[in-house]
């Protein structure tokens, strides 16, 4: 069985060297805002991630103090929902997201058999906006306002005439800064286990880890923009501007946590698949044998992020909704329980038939997998319909929810963060401390969460900050304080093993743990180009077969690791030196298809996140100048970042003289920048989706007429729809009259298109701001604003984007990075021409049939 192919002879001295100096991250403070790599950048997200989740802990810490004894004064009421809120807000959107994603930042190339991700700059940008937008949400506490509305900011609750100060703003537009992060860092993944592999990488080869980060990063695009519409209309609502949530307007409090929890309880699987993928390499590492059942493995991967879409509505069976709803949402907040039993059952199979090594990564990740069994087991329970009302709103659903977030998540992090630390830092952590720490840890969490399900029942409920003697409840909270103090001490010894092992650890060598997966070929801690010679794979476990040994043909193998892919690869060993470059492959079979150009150090994420910053703390305050200032770093940060760079024009002029048949990929379906925008169609379709949904859910259940009078005209809307349909045909001519050479007819193309947009640009901003629309007064206007206020958006975009296509047309009409945004142009041009459609049928025509 052939693993990986072996490189030829290492590259002269000088050739060495300059391709060091290419991947290399600039000195200095100066150089470390430009810096953009992956592996410094991933070092800095885990560090934030993790200083965010020691916080998270000394907050719980601070509520158990205040819950381990009866009519406690530790904390004041208005402390406590303050400390509250933002625990769980740290713990779900500053913690375990952008921790995974951290990590996955790092790993991902190294696993993949690639040099970096395929967005540097968005990389950094999501590092920096995830930062600000965290320190800007605990800002909140120097100035005596934290949010104090929980983390899940049920409205009416956090609505302006029941929190009326600017807490829950701080919240709001905070929190939207992260979920930026969040989105930015997804399209990264996605594109990266798509087309950054190494060659012979097919997906069925793909490692399990790759599979469950592509899955969750999807997931992400798809639950995370419902959330960022959602905070968007409670921030208007809360500004006065709209009233969706507003009773006496004909807005419906629910339709918050509609849209709330079709991101919430995907994000509970958000946090849980990639630790599958974790733990599935951790249980076949130390059991010396692949996974039972890969096939299996990928199908439940895939099943659990499909079903989980499925369930939000089971978070709401109080609320009075019909019972043929919480009858489907309880049968399918059961049967998601199978894929998640199937992934422990093949662990459990891995481990039985194998030749098991006890370490301490695989301590700590079979202490997740028990203590995620038990939130398995209570997830059933409360999926049914008659118990859930019983214990709704009591801390038995405290005690499931955080056995399945620290089993599910947690305990496997850690491990994770055991298993590769030596990767990493070229370290080992002290394997009886580890040990040690498990177990304190193990015991501690059960000690702590296991009296929340008694106390539950026995009727203690959420989200009190304190209780009376006498209730029967003191002895099972004083053990939660108890457990969760010896808890922190567990996580303390872990954070005083890494700290000790950064010094005094022992050398891990390359492969301290015999693994099977590509990072481990590479040295501890890998170099900045990660893989200076590309590996061609031939097997979904290399390093167990030859190690990097020479591989006998197989002719069965119809998979890209043949001799011409292992000729072509060896071209790029130490290649190129002048700029950064990888190779992009296909989707299926990991054949490579050309080499990608990846940018070098730039300025322009920080100042884009520091843009970020501005925009979203003037608007917390209502400061228009600091909005604008604001709103102008992000367009200078825009220009930097897309300006022409020295690096693209030396890759055009080598590789027009190089004696390769791997073209630069720049433009079209092969590019990463093709796909990026693919994937950035794919939020706003979804953003579309939640919008249209809200539209008509506000319809649905107050059906009031609108506050500005009459329906809107009919005659400029589908003139403006029928501009962007036209426009979509010009684009279109345009891209073909690009790849014939054709320079006139493209920039004839380009500005009809252009002219078009602008032209429906205009026409939507007339009905928004022009129809006599009140939406402070009408959720049904607010919801017609809603609508029409994305449309503008997605119009505005394809004006500036269009009108960047028309000016390299002209300026430098056969370069084939204006071609690229011609393309890219393309494809959110046709999105924009449907949502355009389904806008003009939404707003302006179902009114009339109905």
């Amino acid at each position: 069985m052939a693993g990986v192919a072996a490189p030829p002879a290492v590259a002269p001295p000088d050739q060495v060297a300059a391709f060091d100096r290419v991947w290399q991250a600039p000195p200095g403070l100066l150089g470390r805002l430009r810096t953009i790599n992956n592996i410094p950048v991933a070092k800095r997200y885990m560090a934030t991630g993790f200083a965010f989740f020691l916080l998270g802990g000394v907050l719980a810490l601070l509520m158990r103090v205040q819950l381990g004894t009866p009519d406690n004064t530790f904390l004041d009421p208005e402390t406590y929902n303050q400390i509250f809120t933002m625990h769980g807000t740290t713990m779900m959107f500053l913690f375990v997201i952008p921790f995974i994603e951290a990590v996955a930042n790092y790993m991902l190339p190294l696993m993949l058999g690639t040099r970096d991700l395929p967005f540097p700059r968005l990389t950094a940008l999501s590092y920096w906006t995830y930062l600000f937008g965290g320190l800007l949400l605990y800002s909140s506490f120097l100035f005596g306002v934290a949010p104090d509305g929980g983390w899940f900011a049920y409205v009416p609750l956090t609505g302006r005439e029941h929190s009326p100060g600017i807490n829950m703003d701080f919240w709001d537009i905070g929190l939207s800064v992260a979920e930026i992060a969040a989105l930015g860092a997804a399209a990264e993944l996605v594109v990266a286990v798509l087309r950054t592999r190494a060659p012979g990488m097919a997906v069925n080869r793909l490692p399990v880890f790759a599979w469950a980060m592509l899955v969750t990063a999807f997931m992400i695009i798809f639950a995370f923009t419902p959330l960022i519409v959602g905070t968007a209309m409670l921030e208007l609502d809360r500004k006065g501007i709209t009233s969706f949530f507003v009773p006496a307007a004909g807005g419906d409090a629910l339709l918050w946590q509609h849209l709330f929890w079709t991101f919430g309880h995907p994000e509970v699987y958000i946090m849980f698949l990639p630790a599958i993928g974790i733990v599935t390499h951790i249980v076949q590492a130390f059991a010396r044998r692949p996974v039972v059942s890969y096939p299996l493995v990928v199908l439940s991967l895939v099943a659990t992020g499909f079903l989980s879409f499925g369930l939000w509505v089971h978070h709401m069976f109080t609320t009075g909704i019909a019972p043929v709803a919480m009858g489907y949402f309880a049968t399918a907040s059961a049967i998601i329980a199978i894929p998640s039993g199937l992934h422990v059952a093949g662990w459990v199979a891995t481990l039985w038939t194998g030749r098991v090594v006890w370490r301490a990564p695989l301590l700590f990740a079979l202490a997740g997998l028990v203590i995620f069994v038990i939130g398995g087991i209570t997830g059933v329970m409360v999926a049914s319909v008659p118990f859930d009302q019983q214990v709704h709103d009591s801390y038995f659903v405290v005690a499931h929810f955080h056995y399945v977030l620290i089993g599910g998540s947690v305990f496997p992090l850690i491990a994770g963060l055991f298993y590769w630390l030596p990767k990493i830092t070229g370290r080992l952590m002290h394997e009886g401390a580890g040990r040690w720490s498990a177990a304190v840890m193990f015991v501690g969490f059960n000690v702590a969460f296991f009296p929340m399900h008694i106390s539950g029942l026995l009727g203690m409920p959420r989200r009190v900050y304190t209780y009376q003697a006498g209730l029967g409840l003191d002895t099972w909270n004083l053990l939660s304080t108890i457990g969760a103090f010896a808890l922190a001490a567990g996580a303390v010894m872990v954070v005083a093993n890494f700290l000790w092992s950064l010094r005094r650890g022992a050398p891990a060598g390359d492969n301290p743990w015999q693994a099977d997966t590509l990072e481990w070929s590479q040295s501890s801690p890998p170099p900045a180009a990660q893989f200076p010679r590309l590996p061609v794979v031939h097997d979904r476990h290399p390093l167990w077969d030859e190690d990097w040994g020479p591989a006998p043909e197989d002719p069965a193998d119809v998979n890209a690791a043949d001799a011409e892919s292992r000729a072509e690869v060896a071209r790029m060993d130490y290649w190129p030196t002048r700029w950064r470059g990888t190779l992009v492959v296909a989707l299926h079979d990991g054949r490579p298809e050309g080499i990608a150009h990846i940018p070098g150090p730039s300025i322009a994420p920080f100042a884009m996140s520091v843009g970020f910053l501005a925009l979203f703390a003037a608007a917390i305050v209502d400061e228009v100048p600091g909005m604008l200032a604001g709103l102008g770093v992000i367009a200078v940060a825009l220009v930097l970042w897309f300006r022409p760079q020295r690096s693209e024009a030396i890759a055009m002029e080598e590789m027009a003289t190089t004696d390769t048949t791997l073209a630069l990929v720049q433009a079209g379906p092969r590019s990463n920048g093709f796909w990026g925008t693919v994937v950035f169609v794919a939020i706003l379709a979804t953003a579309l989706i939640s919008v249209v949904a809200s539209f008509f859910y506000l319809r649905g259940h107050q059906r009031l007429a609108s506050a500005g009078g009459a329906d809107p005209e009919l005659v400029w809307p589908l003139v403006a729809t029928l501009a962007l349909l036209a426009g979509t045909a010009a684009i279109t001519a345009a891209i073909r009259a690009s790849g014939r050479a054709r320079v006139g007819a493209m920039r004839v193309a380009l500005l009809v298109a252009f002219t078009l947009a602008a032209a429906h640009l205009w026409i939507t901003g007339r009905a928004l701001f022009g129809a006599g629309l009140a939406p402070a007064a009408s959720a049904r206007d607010s919801a017609v604003v809603l609508v029409l206020g994305v449309q503008a958006l997605v119009a505005a975009i394809i004006v500036v984007m269009s009108g960047v296509a028309l000016v390299w047309a002209w300026a430098r009409p056969r370069d084939a990075r204006g071609h690229a945004v011609g393309w890219n142009t393309g494809l959110v041009y046709g999105f924009a021409a449907f949502s355009g459609l389904v806008t003009f049928v939404v707003v302006f025509l179902a009114p009339r049939l109905t």
